[in-house]
């Protein structure tokens, strides 16, 4: 099936993946206005409920499991570095945002069979057709409140302090949350995030890839120059982010595909053309972070990586010993955080190091 991405770049896109999921992730149901919605966890190794953070997905998110744990081993390092991960599920093409009204055109939805998350007219695995449209998508509210609240009270886990990252239009989200959201969220991570909503072009090709994922309106989330668009843009947001003094942690890749990508025709047909977007906008907002005289904050721009799970499992993996020092209660200068390794011992795997300012001693 062909699929029309943004800025006009055509693909042929693979239906939903089956997961290899965590035998050690359990399911945790919390009920909300959009239903009972599921999420993974997975404990930290050491048992404690102080250490903790969300992973969210991008826009193709599945209904089954986070793409998180269906594809990546992220999810097991963080608990082994004693980190509880909490993987919310679903959420397909939402930005994890509280959307106006369910997504439809004029109160109609196109057949899904359209649409390169469908292999057919019907419902097939990991994905359903009801999704944000038969009832609106409340995902800021879910994560921030519903979610957060059943943590704490049913699972004993911390609900301040916490670390939030993501991928593609989780990255943006992840940088909200902790926006607006301080209380809650000290740490966020971009992966290759759209961390320039408001740049010229990006709204109609950030609606491209809404279409293209799933069939969503964009102008169902947010009416374009509302408040709540620019709210959702993280250039526009930065400040708060500062004011927060929020922990961050920004990546994008260079756009050129790996030796591996090279036997992909999605890693360079798609991923390319999508991570070369994420870069500009990720660019654009580092420009803006260094302007407003901000340095809490590493990037990490490898000089290879595309849009795709090859690339973000090692950016994560890079950013592990940061986050584990930035989450849960504040150290005492020099002590690392429980499960990391010693500073002589072995790290994360090998691979283009980030740059950016140092590591505070919160």
């Amino acid at each position: 099936m062909v699929a029309l991405l943004p800025f006009g770049v055509s693909v042929v896109a693979a239906g939903p993946v089956a997961a290899d999921t965590n035998p050690s992730a359990f399911d945790f149901y919390v009920d909300s206005s959009m239903g009972s919605v599921k999420s993974r966890i997975v404990r930290a190794a050491d048992g404690n409920t102080d250490r903790v953070v969300y992973l969210l997905d991008g826009e193709r998110a599945q209904n089954d499991y986070n793409g998180w744990e269906i594809h990546s081993a992220i999810p097991a390092a963080l608990a082994k570095f004693n980190i509880n991960v909490v993987m919310p599920v679903g959420g397909e093409s939402s930005f994890y945002a509280d959307w106006d009204a369910p997504s439809s055109f004029a109160g109609v939805n196109p057949d899904a069979s359209l649409f390169p998350s469908r292999d057919s007219g019907s419902a097939v695995a990991g994905w359903d057709e009801t999704s944000g449209k038969t009832y609106t998508y409340q995902w800021e509210s879910f994560l921030t409140r519903d979610l957060r609240d059943a943590l704490r009270d049913r699972l004993g886990f911390s609900d301040s302090r916490n670390g939030i990252f993501g991928l593609s239009s989780g990255g943006s989200a992840a940088l909200l949350m902790a926006a607006y959201h301080p209380d809650q969220f000290d740490y966020a991570g971009s992966l290759s995030g759209y961390l320039y909503m408001s740049a010229p072009g990006m709204r109609e090709a950030l609606r491209a890839a809404l279409l293209a994922a799933g069939g969503y309106n964009i102008d169902s989330m947010a009416a374009a120059g509302s408040a709540k668009w620019a709210r959702m843009d993280p250039y526009g947001f930065a400040p708060q982010l500062i004011a927060n003094n929020t922990r961050l942690y920004i990546a994008a890749g260079s756009a050129i595909p790996a030796q591996q990508d090279l036997s992909s025709a999605d890693a360079v047909i798609q991923g390319m053309p999508l991570e070369g977007i994420a870069l500009a906008n990720t660019k654009a907002f580092q420009s803006r972070l260094q302007t407003l005289g901000y340095d809490n904050v590493t990037y990490d721009f490898p000089s290879i990586g595309v849009h795709n799970w090859g690339n973000w499992e090692q950016v994560a993996n890079r950013m592990l010993p940061d986050l584990a020092q930035h989450i849960g209660k504040p150290l005492p200068a020099g002590q690392q955080p429980p499960g990391q390794p010693p500073a002589d011992g072995q790290g994360p795997p090998p691979g283009d190091q980030p740059a950016g300012g140092q590591a505070p001693q919160n």
